[in-house]
């Protein structure tokens, strides 16, 4: 059997709504599906203003431009994460400041933003891991306290929650990513939401499309557009945003179909857990995860490596996660080395994610699971 670690879900709509993109004789950005999408994020997940961009890359590039860094600034961000989390911030020239994660969600660690707070801390970017939300009570109080601006990074975690409130809506700004492996995909998307700071919604726009007010030119709001702010083209094509309308008309079964196969696998394995040979996942009270993964924490680096080797053998594509970006080549050219951050380099080592998308089968699932009993229980 041949297991890849994931395989992209379509509704059967999809090309129906590419082929409408088409005739209706728009298909570059801010067409009749862009819009239907911009609104879908705004209405189910409720936000004052989301707008469609060309990756969840491209959502926290906008996010660093619309908050004006300078020189000084320092950005908190947590080691475990994927390089499109700093680099925007980067390039806009702030200070990158790394921060532990918790043992238990592997989200940032509240504690450790607090001991590396400055007066020159402009931003802290909370990374969702997983589908799990961090603790964002305790991140909005820092933040609130030293008035600091809050982007969360949800690319994982589109429609999961956090105390009743949808991941990406809880800070300043939030960014979210359709990638093929992100539970709601177009191939590549992602979405900027402006959730507090009305004045934003402009100047997003204006940042989106290139820096012009073009936007408002559309809505019949000025006789003529121009150049007015930095930008540049961040609007996907309308073809992709018709491939995404047919996913978010799944939205439900998405989700429980991806939850079926976490909860599968968490109850398959959880003998496992019990005996103190791996960890699963853990979910705090308050956070409803969208089963955008499902990982477990091997007792050592070695054991993870083993065992990814040998489920390998065995047609099962199961995956290490982020090499911790401190210890990375750009990292060290920054000043960090191995040993800043001990729980990130522990727990990143030790990390297996295993094969997770909606159309897992049972037979497939239960292959996995007897594999990873008869290789661990040796």
């Amino acid at each position: 059997m041949k297991i890849s670690f994931n395989t992209p879900y379509t509704t059967g709509k999809e090309l129906n709504y590419i082929q409408d993109s088409i005739n209706r004789s728009q298909i570059s950005g801010d067409g009749y599906y862009t819009k239907k999408v911009n609104e879908f994020i705004e209405k189910t997940f409720h936000t004052s203003k989301a707008l469609l961009t060309t990756s969840g890359s491209t959502a926290l590039d906008m996010a660093a431009l619309l908050l004006d860094l300078q020189s000084e600034d320092e950005v908190i961000v947590p080691s475990y994460t994927f390089v499109s989390t700093v680099n925007p911030f980067l390039i806009a020239g702030a200070k990158i400041i790394f921060a532990e994660i918790r043992e238990d969600t592997l989200n940032i660690d509240p504690d450790d933003i607090k001991r590396k707070i400055t007066s020159h801390t402009k931003a802290i970017v909370p990374v969702h891991y997983a589908g799990v939300a961090c603790d964002m009570d305790a991140i909005m109080e820092i933040a609130n306290k030293n008035h600091i601006k809050i982007i969360e990074d949800a690319a994982q975690g589109v429609n999961a929650k956090y105390k009743g409130k949808y991941l990406g809506t809880i800070g300043d700004m939030g960014c979210y990513s359709f990638h093929e492996t992100k539970n709601y995909s177009c191939g590549e998307g992602g979405a900027i939401l402006i959730n507090k700071d009305k004045e934003l919604i402009e100047r997003a726009e204006i940042i989106r499309e290139k820096g012009t007010n073009r936007s408002k030119f559309f809505r019949g709001e000025i006789d003529k557009y121009t150049w007015v702010d930095i930008g540049s083209s961040y609007l996907p094509s309308d073809m992709l945003a018709a491939f995404l309308y047919a996913q978010f008309e799944q939205l439900d079964e998405i989700n429980n179909k991806r939850k079926f196969v976490f909860n599968y696998y968490y109850e398959n394995l959880k003998d496992l857990e019990d005996r103190g040979i791996l960890r699963l996942p853990i979910i705090p009270e308050g956070r409803e995860c969208n089963a955008h993964m499902f990982y477990i924490l091997l007792n050592s680096e070695k054991e993870r490596n083993d065992l990814m080797s040998k489920l390998k053998e065995k047609g099962i594509h199961a995956v290490f996660h982020y090499i911790p970006l401190h210890t990375a080549p750009m990292g060290l050219k920054m000043g960090y080395k191995v040993g800043d951050l001990p729980i990130t380099e522990n727990l990143s080592g030790r990390l297996l994610r295993l094969p997770m998308y909606a159309d897992l089968k049972n037979s497939e699932l239960n292959y996995i699971i007897d594999k990873i009993h008869n290789l661990l229980l040796k």
